[in-house]
């Protein structure tokens, strides 16, 4: 099999305005997602992307790269406190390229798996077989 998928491992499907959270319980490598909770934009106004935005980037461009980097942060923190010890990310191709270098050390390390794909709004059953 080629996608072994850890017990316990955190599943994190993001585009530039939400992200769903998961677990896996799925046995034997096998994936079985279950929906831990959805985390949303905070504070945009207040907040900036991380490193530097191009000056012809839209509102909405950088409310993207800023959710972006809340994301990275989150899961910085939760790899900070052991709250996941494998990490899979799901994201389309411009929020993946936002959040992978704003991970810490230890969240890249953790981190087995990602797809550069756009599926927060797909079923369960939909992102297990996509990334399945």
């Amino acid at each position: 099999m080629s996608n072994q998928y850890p017990i316990n491992a955190l599943v994190v499907v993001v585009d530039g305005h939400q992200a769903k959270i998961f677990r896996n319980h799925g046995l034997n490598g096998e994936l079985e997602l279950q929906k831990m909770e959805d985390w949303a934009p905070e504070g945009l106004e207040s907040d900036g992307p991380a490193g530097n935005r191009p000056k012809e980037s839209s509102r909405q461009d950088t409310n993207e790269a800023i959710f972006a980097k809340q994301v990275a942060v989150r899961l910085n923190r939760m790899a900070h406190k052991d709250l996941f010890d494998n990490l899979v990310l799901v994201a389309d191709p411009q929020t993946l390229g936002q959040i992978r270098p704003t991970l810490n050390k230890k969240a890249q390390r953790l981190l087995i798996k990602d797809f550069a794909k756009t599926l927060v709004n797909s079923s369960i059953d939909d992102i297990q077989k996509s990334i399945g």
